[in-house]
């Protein structure tokens, strides 16, 4: 059973990745990961904050560091994103929303006076023992990814 608090066990998927083939929780056992929800492909915030993890890729590479995002946006659609603005993080696609629900960041929104069903921007680090470290709800993209990055190398230094 999924435990979405700090010190739980995440629930495991297994999505369409962009470029083809599969993405799983499973396939990143052992290794420290970076689980990071987003709206749509090609929001102005969804860009931001894919281009702030691609550039901070090697350095998260650098300490064993997965990072994977995820939307309900399509496989084609994550393939064309990521080649228009030079993402090189993986990209999952939740189309049935079923992650994301298993996640809890599939919420009620509003936005001038309309309430719609939508993914609220939400970041988990899972330690390499599968275990959530640190969650980030509510994501404002400035800045987020260096925070992520640095609580990244304090978990290595806890190891």
């Amino acid at each position: 059973m999924a435990d979405l608090t700090e010190g739980g066990i995440p629930p495991d998927f297994e999505l369409p990745k962009a470029g083809g083939g599969t993405g799983s929780l499973a396939e990143h056992a052992g290794r420290p990961l970076v689980l990071y929800f987003f709206c749509k492909d090609g929001g102005d915030a969804c860009v931001n904050e894919a281009k702030d993890f691609s550039r901070l890729k090697r350095e998260f590479d650098g300490i064993g560091v997965d990072v994977v995002g995820i939307s309900p946006d399509g496989a084609k659609s994550k393939e064309r994103f990521r080649a228009k603005h030079d993402v090189t993080v993986d990209l999952l696609s939740d189309e049935t929303r079923q992650t994301a629900e298993d996640y809890g960041v599939w919420k009620e929104k509003s936005m001038y006076g309309r309430t719609y069903m939508g993914v609220e921007r939400t970041t988990f680090l899972i330690d390499p023992e599968g275990r959530i470290a640190r969650i980030w709800p509510k994501v404002r993209v400035a800045g987020h990814a260096e925070e992520v990055l640095d609580a990244a190398r304090a978990l290595g230094r806890a190891e």
